[in-house]
């Protein structure tokens, strides 16, 4: 069994930041990708950053230049650090984690259960 749990949101002022987290933990044997996505009222759930083990990145054009991804692969654990906050960044923030749970076996994407970021005056 594996658990996805994310920390972190809150409720800021345009121009400030915040940083997510969100650990892995249960039967791992490998994690391949982490990522963020969020999903703003009446929109589609978007991909914001992910990285992979191998520390290979990508991000969501809207926010280079002001996130930055990053994980601890000793802790199953990624950050999300999100300066310069628009209120167009306002959204639910989603964890996932692409896991293997057995040796040379499949891969499983594994979800948190979402954090609030609201930003605004």
């Amino acid at each position: 069994q594996v658990q996805v749990v994310e920390s972190g949101g809150g409720l800021v002022q345009p121009g400030d930041s915040l940083r997510l987290s969100c650990a892995a933990s249960g039967n791992i044997v490998s994690i391949v990708i982490m990522g963020w996505y969020r999903q703003a009222p009446g929109k589609q759930r978007e991909l914001v950053a992910a990285i992979t083990s191998d520390g290979s990145l990508n991000y969501a054009d809207s926010v280079k230049g002001r996130f930055t991804i990053s994980r601890d692969n000793a802790k199953n654990t990624v950050y999300l650090q999100m300066n310069s906050l628009k209120p167009e960044d306002t959204a639910v923030y989603y964890c996932h984690s692409d896991i293997r749970t057995v040796v040379s076996g499949p891969l499983f994407r594994y979800w948190g259960q979402g954090t609030q970021v609201t930003v605004s005056s």
